[in-house]
């Protein structure tokens, strides 16, 4: 029998907010395990991207604690806690000046690899987010907005984190190419063994992609379950938040039916 999964992420009584104003977070208790894929939705302001920062302490809370394979992250310092965890965001935030291959093997540089493991990690990482290895050359701006997102992923992954957190990723792409990532990106939590936390304000990819759902609201968790379950949720604000996306999904399945 297998044994079960350890928690990668746990939130325990998290509060925050900023100069007195009402909450951002509001008593958050939150556990990720080893190798799910979780997907946070909600409105503008709920605290999504909040939740990302405190992991990594790009921001601290006010009160509660925070878990990252079992350890406190107020106790660790905030540049080794970071070199454990992949995070990439809207945007990617390639660096300019750098080649692909420079920008993969930034962390890996930071940690004092040598050459050749540099060499061979930066050429593993190009097969992983199956981009050919001659793009390793390239500048940043020689890419698509999808090939950019990959290397993004890329370097986010180099220096060999199993906890990969990513906040609207593949929000300014098109739609197809919106979708090609996100097949991609499952298959790549898949492979890489990773656990996953993706902030999406596109409910179609939460409902779709991720088997955990969770939905916050005004600082508060007020949903956490499959996609399956929150489609009958009895939660008001729950079926307003995911209405819409099904609603599309039954007009598409019309169109598609009358053709």
């Amino acid at each position: 029998m297998p044994a079960a999964a350890l928690p990668m992420l746990t939130y325990r009584g998290i509060r925050l907010s900023y100069g007195g104003a009402a909450p951002v977070l509001d008593g958050v208790d939150l556990t990720i395990t080893e190798g799910e894929f979780v997907a946070l939705v909600g409105a503008s302001g709920a605290g999504k991207t909040t939740l990302l920062k405190l992991a990594n302490r790009l921001i601290e809370a006010d009160a509660g604690t925070i878990e990252v394979g079992g350890r406190d992250v107020s106790a660790m310092p905030a540049h080794e806690l970071r070199r454990g965890i992949g995070y990439a965001f809207q945007g990617v935030g390639l660096f300019p000046h750098y080649s692909v291959a420079e920008n993969i093997a930034a962390v890996p540089r930071l940690l004092g690899w040598d050459g050749p493991r540099i060499a061979a990690r930066v050429a593993e990482m190009l097969d992983l987010v199956e981009l050919p290895r001659g793009f390793g050359a390239r500048a940043p701006h020689q890419l698509s907005g999808g090939q950019a997102s990959r290397v993004g992923l890329a370097r986010a992954l180099a220096a060999g984190a199993k906890l990969l957190l990513l906040d609207e990723p593949f929000g300014a792409l098109d739609p197809e190419t919106r979708i090609s990532l996100g097949d991609a990106l499952v298959a790549l939590h898949a492979k890489a063994g990773l656990t996953t936390v993706m902030v999406t304000h596109d409910l179609h990819d939460a409902l779709l992609r991720a088997p955990r759902v969770v939905v916050l609201d005004q600082g508060r968790i007020v949903a956490d379950a499959s996609p399956t379950d929150l489609a009958h949720s009895a939660d008001p604000k729950v079926r307003d938040l995911i209405a819409a996306p099904i609603d599309q999904a039954r007009r598409l399945a019309a169109l598609a039916g009358a053709a």
